[in-house]
């Protein structure tokens, strides 16, 4: 059941950003990095079994990041994939803010969100931290390669996609484990946590492509 509501996630987001790009040009690819980034924040906490390999639910709408900032960079250009990679850091930031102050608030006798909220919205700084930080370098990471990729071969564009996104998911991932893991687990599991979970997102990546064709074809 689970992979296959993932096949459908994987289809129906990446379906979500050419539909936006086609009503809105870059400026709802723009409005679509942020709004994924800030609702990836929120289903990052469900952890789910998919082939046997535990995944978050966030990695789907991280990785339909990369797809976008593609779609921009191909069609328009690095200037506005950078500004969209910008704009979401700061309402993640944003975000993450009003969701501490709103906790922070004593719940009324009647309340029954409270414990759910905090549950959902409690922060470990130290991988929030690493997170945000990862975020911003692998997505301009991604911009970054794809253009150099673009420049020295021009017409190979499932190349550039790949391979600008597989090396900026494998970058996030071994580096924000590192950085939120080390002294908490052992380094054998910190690797085993991030290969998992770059097996997943090249996956993704991978299922990306047709997609990044089929926009930049539409009229």
């Amino acid at each position: 059941m689970n992979l296959i509501l993932g096949f459908i996630s994987i289809i129906l987001c990446f379906i979500c950003v050419v539909i936006v790009e086609k009503l809105f040009k870059k400026e709802g690819l723009i409005v679509w990095v942020s709004f994924a980034t800030v609702v990836a924040n929120i289903v990052v906490v469900k952890m789910v079994n998919l082939l046997g390999f535990t995944s978050s639910l966030g990695n789907i709408l991280f990785a339909s990041n990369f797809l976008a900032t593609d779609i921009l960079v191909e069609k328009y250009d690095k200037e506005s994939a950078r500004k969209a990679i910008k704009m979401a850091l700061v309402f993640t930031l944003m975000f993450i803010g009003i969701t501490q102050i709103t906790l922070l608030f004593i719940p009324d006798s009647t309340d029954i969100a409270q414990s759910a909220m905090k549950d959902i919205f409690s922060l470990n700084v130290r991988a929030s931290i690493a997170s945000i930080t990862m975020y911003y370098i692998s997505n301009n990471l991604d911009i970054f390669l794809f253009e150099k990729i673009r420049e020295k071969f021009p017409k190979q564009l499932w190349l550039r996609n790949n391979v600008a996104t597989i090396v900026s998911n494998c970058t996030e991932n071994y580096i924000f484990n590192f950085l939120a893991f080390v002294g908490i687990f052992s380094l054998p599991t910190i690797i085993s946590i991030a290969t998992t979970s770059t097996i997943i997102e090249i996956i993704i990546a991978i299922c990306d492509t047709p997609f990044l064709y089929i926009s930049k074809h539409l009229k």
